[in-house]
């Protein structure tokens, strides 16, 4: 039995952002549509590049509504669970090349009333998560390299989407599937086809002249595919 068709959820992210104007943005975003707010916690380490860390998304917690979709692209992140819990997330994805304690993971995340979700590299096959499923309510498909804003989408990563979606259907598991990386007007369409609900999306919006404009657009063009 197939699951029915997800709402579609777009999920700016906030590394591509203007941090001189961040509120207003995020305010603009949100009044336009947009209900996740994308995090991309790197490290240096996991992935070659620095992001921000728990002060920036505690501070914006207290004015901003959106859900906080954090994404720890870092080594070990059992280590920060609760930092970034209490600095006010609401989904926590890990990398399931980034710690050999996956499940365990997971399960307390879950167990502190937040959504895990679990994400891999494109290169990494999607058959290794399958074993995390069950303590899963999102999977995260990198479409590019994880590490740096503004690459190029990876229209192969959509045949891992595919079989992501067949697994999730087959089980009869309730699990958004999100992807990250060069989502744009000209592919969102095909990411939901492929079996996505939650669009990531930087450079995209962050770098048009109307971010609402932008942020509409790529939602109807998703949404236009239903």
């Amino acid at each position: 039995m197939s699951n029915p068709q997800k709402k579609i959820i777009l999920a700016p992210s906030l590394l591509a952002c203007d941090f001189s104007n961040i509120r207003s943005q995020l305010s603009v975003l949100h009044e336009a549509g947009a209900e996740y707010l994308h995090l991309d916690i790197m490290d240096g380490i996991f992935v070659p590049n620095i992001s921000f860390g728990q002060p920036l998304v505690k501070s914006l917690r207290n004015s901003c509504d959106m859900i906080f979709d954090v994404h720890l692209m870092i080594t070990k992140p059992e280590r920060y669970i609760d930092d970034f819990i209490t600095a006010g997330a609401d989904i926590i994805t890990i990398h399931a090349e980034a710690t050999d304690k996956c499940l365990s993971v997971l399960k307390y995340i879950r167990s502190k009333g937040i959504k895990s979700a679990v994400s891999v590299k494109p290169k990494t096959p999607i058959t290794e998560i399958y074993s995390l499923l069950d303590y899963c309510d999102m999977v995260l498909i990198m479409s590019v390299e994880p590490g740096f804003g503004g690459q190029s989408f990876m229209p192969e990563m959509l045949e891992k989407v595919k079989e992501l979606k067949k697994q999730i259907d087959n089980r009869n598991l309730d699990i958004d599937i999100e992807i990250d990386g060069g989502i744009d007007i000209t592919n969102a369409a095909l990411c939901v086809s492929a079996g996505v609900n939650v669009l990531v999306a930087g450079s995209s919006i962050f770098g048009k002249p109307d971010i609402a404009v932008a942020a509409r657009d790529i939602l109807e063009s998703a949404k236009g595919v239903l």
